[in-house]
């Protein structure tokens, strides 16, 4: 939420665009926050008989899991794109790179994985009915040994984790491949007059690619296992492991989930760490918290 609220103050030093981007996977880091760590993993499962355990419940926490992690996936992947656009599409950026187009970017995404989901509601069964009420939520066994059910599978597998994957690694790629082609062009060409006073903008590009390299790699590397398990484990058998909690393709599956949702964590000190401006500015609003807690007590 701190992040959250530097990023929207818009005093970093960034761009509109590249704060919309920003914001909107902070947002995203913190719905799975509370989806899939408080809600799922720490109410629900503290508290098997409450009003979360009811089926239906149930049901529409895994759909909301599924679409927050489908959001920092994609945000990343549209940030991603619009620092390729900026450094690649000169003649594209103008029209491209502006906080209006950012927005109904990040809408249409959120629309587009928001219908992509909603098979996911009818992807688990109540684990036990009681006095006629449905209990608990359990992988549906008629619905992965279908057809659709199974296609759901492996598109699901290609959209969550390889396609965003590839598109991340060939915006990335081309990036450096223009940047190193830039940088040599521009030592070829320019002074040392010209290039102390670019040196600053330089910098600043530093900085952008930096921050895009640093969130895009953490990515990859923390959603790696999961995604190799989704494949190898949960995809040929997603019922395979139910009760076995010292099965080793559990172990690996449930390893995977936990650098997943790391990820959630570490983008905030990936900003703080890339960013000087986002440093200042957490400072400043811890300062200012401070300072209105003691006035009120």
């Amino acid at each position: 939420m701190m992040t959250i609220l530097i990023l929207f103050r818009g005093n970093c030093g960034l761009s509109k665009c590249i704060s919309a981007y920003m914001v909107a996977m902070a947002m995203s880091d913190l719905l799975v926050i509370i989806n899939s760590i408080i809600v799922y993993r720490i109410l629900s499962y503290h508290f098997p008989f409450s009003f979360l355990s009811h089926t239906p419940v149930c049901k529409l926490i895994a759909y909301m899991i599924a679409n927050s992690v489908d959001f920092i996936v994609w945000f990343t992947v549209s940030f991603t794109f619009d620092r390729f656009v900026v450094i690649c599409c000169q003649k594209f950026k103008t029209n491209h790179c502006t906080e209006k187009t950012a927005i109904r970017i990040l809408i249409i995404i959120s629309v587009l994985i928001m219908l992509k989901n909603i098979p996911v509601l009818f992807a688990y069964e109540p684990v036990q009915i009681i006095n006629q009420i449905e209990w608990g939520c359990r992988s549906s066994e008629t619905f992965f040994a279908s057809s659709p059910g199974m296609a759901f599978v492996w598109f699901y597998s290609t959209w969550v984790a390889w396609l965003p994957f590839l598109l991340i690694f060939l915006f990335n790629s081309l990036t450096i491949h223009r940047v190193v082609v830039a940088n040599r062009t521009r030592v070829g060409l320019q002074g040392h007059r010209t290039e102390n006073r670019n040196q600053s903008g330089m910098e600043n590009r530093s900085k952008s690619i930096i921050l895009l390299f640093s969130v895009s790699g953490s990515l990859i590397l923390l959603w790696l296992t999961q995604s190799v398990c989704l494949v190898m484990t949960r995809l040929p058998h997603p019922n395979y492991y139910r009760g076995d909690f010292g099965n080793p393709e559990y172990i690996a599956t449930e390893t995977g989930n936990m650098l997943k949702l790391l990820s959630c964590f570490l983008n905030p000190c990936i900003y703080a760490a890339t960013q000087n401006k986002f440093r200042e500015e957490l400072k400043h609003v811890g300062k200012s918290l401070w300072k209105e807690r003691n006035h009120i007590i």
